[in-house]
């Protein structure tokens, strides 16, 4: 299959190799991104495994919790300009408060929601796309409710929002600081045991391929693979973490008998894509020169 411009940039933003490096990868998996990624990773090429798009967008993300229940939503604007407008906060923390009370399946459902006495949603957000002028969208959420306590945490004046919900026994000032750890380090599990088969055999193959093709012995490539998970999972897991507060502690050891059952990280734009014609014409003329 032809390789394009825009298969060559997504693979670039999510591995960060270069670009030329992401066009051989490209080329000899067939355009698979996700193989493609393995493949750089084998070679040393690539700076992260993560797949999460890099892309800003404006807008902004709010958490809050009342109780026992937390929410954490991004709502989308144009500019940065609108993003600090009153209004547009003001319509943003609505939403939340309302997803707090109502607890919508999605955004959809809560679209359909009446906002005031007059408005639903979808009509409130179409009144203050007018009244502004810029485009706007509702686009995600999620709402936690547990026995015990939720932690907000927003970072940069809402530019990273984190929701943790955590069971048994723990100083609400602790809680926050785990959600502050959340918004730091950005683990993608909260355990080890929530690291799915297929992620966990892709890491392992990477890993093993790569031992292997350093001349390292057979007899010991599965020690070394080993020790390598670990890390994997240090770095990626929430409880098997430094605890940001206290590096000498594991986020684990410090929350005690407490119990992490949910997490939320949201960062504003990310995944979002924005036009960068200049860059794909400068793929797109290394691929037809070479």
């Amino acid at each position: 299959m032809g390789i394009t411009a825009a298969d060559v940039k997504k693979l670039r933003e999510m591995s960060g190799a270069g670009m030329m490096d992401c066009k051989k990868a490209l080329s000899e998996t067939g355009g698979d991104l996700d193989a493609a990624v393995d493949f750089l990773r084998k070679k040393g090429l690539a700076a992260a495994s993560k797949k999460a798009g890099r892309v800003a967008a404006e807008g902004v993300v709010v958490a809050v919790t009342e109780g026992n229940v937390g929410v954490v939503l991004e709502v989308n604007a144009e500019t940065d300009f609108v993003s600090k407008n009153d209004k547009f906060l003001g319509f943003a923390n609505a939403l939340a408060a309302l997803i707090i009370k109502e607890n919508p399946a999605d955004v959809e459902a809560l679209k359909a929601l009446p906002f005031d006495a007059e408005l639903t949603v979808e009509q409130a957000l179409s009144q203050l796309i007018a009244t502004i002028g810029e485009n706007m969208t509702i686009r995600r959420f999620a709402r936690s409710e547990v026995d015990g306590t939720v932690a907000a945490y927003v970072h940069g004046g809402g530019k990273i929002g984190v929701l943790v919900g955590i069971e048994g026994d723990i100083d609400a000032t602790l809680a926050r600081g785990v959600a502050m750890h959340v918004a730091a380090a950005n683990p993608r599990f909260i355990a080890r045991e929530d690291v799915d088969t297929a992620t966990a055999d892709r890491e392992r193959a990477v890993l093993s391929e790569r031992a292997i093709a350093s001349g390292k012995p057979e007899a010991i490539v599965e020690k070394i693979v080993t020790g390598q998970m670990n890390r994997f999972y240090a770095e990626n897991c929430l409880l098997e973490q430094d605890f940001v507060m206290d590096t000498d502690t594991k986020v684990g050891k410090a929350i005690g008998g407490a119990k992490v059952v949910s997490m939320d990280r949201f960062q504003l734009g990310e995944g979002i894509e924005k036009k960068e014609e200049d860059f794909a014409a400068e793929v797109a003329a290394q691929i037809q020169g070479s």
